[in-house]
């Protein structure tokens, strides 16, 4: 699901200029009741079941095509409706198709309902048949022969040997807990990875609009840029996902080594921003904002896979403060510094590529600091990824 995640910023833009134009106040309340009502209201449809990997995997690709069909129609219309001026009934209308694809992938869960429903009925006929009774109650006596025959005493130490596992420190791969997880350099290395990558992308998405400005864009163009920011934040969480796990399973390659690669893609992005070079502020944005939206898909992989998930959740949640806390630090202590700074000797208003080329310079050097940081995580999990984590993939594979 981070591909409709990753889709919300876009689909909010459009319920905003559909319904809400000139209300910001009802929007924003809007913003702040809909998400905890919406869970309130369907946590109880959450439940643990056993799933088959094959039909999982079937669904999960129907509910990746609705994405990428939602993902196409959204870029369409906001480039179409910032390109032309839409009526209201046309606005309608495109919002309405826009609710009929965000309500498609109930077909899909109706879908692997029925099907559930059919397998669960086809194994209870065969349950209830005489010829399974028969053999049902066979092996019933043959298990307890077995179970009797194979009984063992456990040997007096087994207990203080158990005992002395669990207090054992766990090794990749195994269920840690945040304080364990936060003892290894592993953790501390993805902190500092979600800060440059996490930290430099919020900032920039934070302060294109200022951006576009300084640079001269039109406010079509800079709200277009907003606009299209959620589409780039799709696709590098929908393909890192798919890409990683490819490479993963096929030929070894460590996912950490992802995020040497999308850190370094950042700071290519960043140097574009800072060149200030006309259309730089778009191909920067796109390469930015893949490489932002690669982040949020390869970070929690990553974490459950070298920490396990036992205790995913909290281990994960503890990272992404690192992402605010980069945000924070780059926006007010560095953008927001030199641009009143630079803004200060012209006025109010600051234009031109010095207003903001020093930070995204800065910025650039954060990611690549990061894109090391990142390559010295792939180093140090290089074994754990090719003796447990290929294996793991291998075996799915022909499985």
């Amino acid at each position: 699901m981070q591909g409709f995640l990753g889709l919300s910023g876009a689909i909010l833009i459009q319920v905003y200029q559909t319904i809400f134009r000139n209300r910001p106040t009802a929007y924003l309340l809007l913003l702040a009741l809909l998400p905890p009502i919406t869970t309130l209201l369907l946590m109880s449809f959450v439940t643990i079941s056993q799933t088959n990997e094959d039909d999982e995997k079937k669904h999960l690709n129907g509910f990746s095509l609705i994405a990428l069909v939602l993902a196409s129609y959204l870029m369409a219309e906001i480039i179409v409706g910032n390109i032309f001026s839409l009526q209201l009934s046309v606005r309608i209308i495109t919002f309405t198709i826009l609710i009929f694809l965000l309500l498609s992938p109930i077909s899909v869960a109706i879908s692997a309902h029925k099907e559930k429903s059919y397998r669960i009925i086809k194994y209870l006929l065969e349950q209830n048949s005489p010829e399974d009774e028969q053999h049902r109650s066979q092996a019933y006596f043959v298990d307890m022969g077995q179970s009797h025959g194979n009984y063992e005493e456990l040997p007096a130490g087994a207990d203080q040997g158990r005992d002395m596992n669990e207090r054992r420190t766990p090794e990749w791969g195994e269920n840690m807990n945040l304080f364990q997880a936060m003892c290894t350099t592993g953790f501390w290395f993805l902190f500092v990875t979600t800060a440059c990558g996490m930290g430099t992308g919020l900032a920039t998405v934070n302060n294109i609009s200022q951006i576009g400005g300084s640079l001269g864009y039109t406010i079509l163009e800079t709200n277009t840029l907003v606009s299209l920011w959620s589409i780039w934040n799709f696709l590098g969480r929908f393909g890192a996902g798919y890409i990683s796990d490819y490479f993963l399973r096929s030929l070894g390659w460590s996912r950490p080594l992802f995020i040497v690669v999308t850190l370094a893609s950042m700071t290519v992005g960043h140097a574009v921003i800072a060149s200030g070079l006309p259309g730089a502020l778009y191909a920067g944005s796109v390469i930015v904002g893949i490489c932002y939206g690669s982040q949020w898909s390869l970070m929690p992989t990553i974490a459950s896979e070298i920490f396990g998930a036992g205790h995913l959740g909290t281990i994960f949640n503890t990272l992404t403060v690192a992402g605010p806390v980069g945000s924070y630090i780059l926006s007010v202590w560095v953008v927001g510094y030199f641009y009143d700074k630079e803004a200060s000797d012209e006025g109010n208003m600051c234009t031109g590529t010095h207003c903001f080329m020093l930070s995204f310079f800065i910025m650039a050097a954060s990611t690549f600091f990061g894109a090391l940081v990142a390559l010295a995580l792939f180093f140090r999990t290089r074994n754990f990824y090719n003796n447990f984590v290929h294996r793991r993939g291998a075996n799915t594979i022909t499985g």
